[in-house]
């Protein structure tokens, strides 16, 4: 399966700017290509995805890891056009949410594991921090998994947490109750084009050995900037009336710009306001 060691190669070149060996005789070869050659797609075919289908997928998710086998994460499938559609409307930058055939809603679940507590007659000291730290991770590792799943049959998946922009709207047309909490959104659906590979930091910068080691992190932003600058540069330039128009633009000043101004300051709020206790 040569090919299939070459594909994950020159994948992983294109992702870290670097080569990573990959062993002739590894097992699981065509997973790895898939995982290494994962693309964003945000168009969409005017095909359904089947439900049949569809809550095979969810069933493969939700065998992912979960954290003492609490199983707090949560999915729910909005496919009736205008839940969808007002869900759309609360982002008009992604047009790509109302393009495709289903959206996702990935739930924190901290509401559970306290009410079958109650049924068994027992206390339930643990509501504090950690619980919703673990039905959040839980959700989290849901989402990759489905994501996974999806695309090992061919379906483009694009996730969106900008929902938790808007995620008192969004928990009052879902309907969900005190302690549920969305953590992202996902666009599902037949992709209409190949997608893009989008470069990542250097291992150098995101993998540690032994101890944690940011090394020379100026130069790497750098190389990094300019190495995704080559292949898919910005096409506008994030607020140039508040910082001008910079001669080279690069990942690191769009976020940079993009995490000047406060981003969900009053999600904290939200969620005590849910019912978590965030002690």
């Amino acid at each position: 399966m040569a090919g299939a060691v070459e594909t994950i190669k020159n994948a992983l070149l294109q992702r870290f700017g670097e080569q990573v060996e990959v062993p002739q005789d590894l097992s699981g070869r065509d997973e790895l290509a898939r995982i290494a050659s994962r693309r964003v797609h945000r168009r969409f075919l005017a095909r359904d995805v089947p439900p049949e289908l569809l809550r095979l997928l969810c069933a493969c998710a939700l065998s992912a890891p979960s954290k003492s086998d609490l199983q707090q994460g949560d999915i729910l499938i909005v496919r009736e056009n205008d839940r969808r559609g007002r869900i759309a409307d609360l982002l008009p930058s992604m047009p790509w949410v109302r393009e495709a055939p289903v959206f996702l809603v990935f739930l924190a679940n901290g509401r559970r594991v306290s009410q079958f507590a109650a049924m068994r007659g027992k206390p339930f000291p643990n509501d504090h921090l950690d619980l919703f730290f673990n039905a959040t991770v839980d959700a989290a590792i849901v989402l990759a998994t489905f994501l996974r799943a999806a695309e090992a049959v061919g379906l483009g998946c694009c996730p969106i947490s900008v929902i938790r922009d808007h995620a008192r709207a969004v928990s009052e047309l879902l309907a969900l109750p005190q302690k549920v909490v969305p953590v992202a959104g996902m666009c599902v659906g037949w992709p209409a084009e190949q997608g893009r590979l989008t470069p990542r930091l250097s291992m150098t910068t995101t993998v540690h050995d032994e101890y944690f080691d940011e090394g020379d992190l100026a130069d790497e932003i750098d190389a990094y900037d300019r190495r995704r600058a080559a292949v898919c540069p910005y096409r506008n330039q994030r607020d140039p009336a508040r910082f001008g128009q910079a001669e080279f633009y690069g990942w690191s000043e769009d976020k940079a710009r993009q995490y000047s101004v406060p981003q969900r300051g009053d999600f904290g709020a939200f969620v005590r306001a849910r019912g978590f206790h965030l002690d």
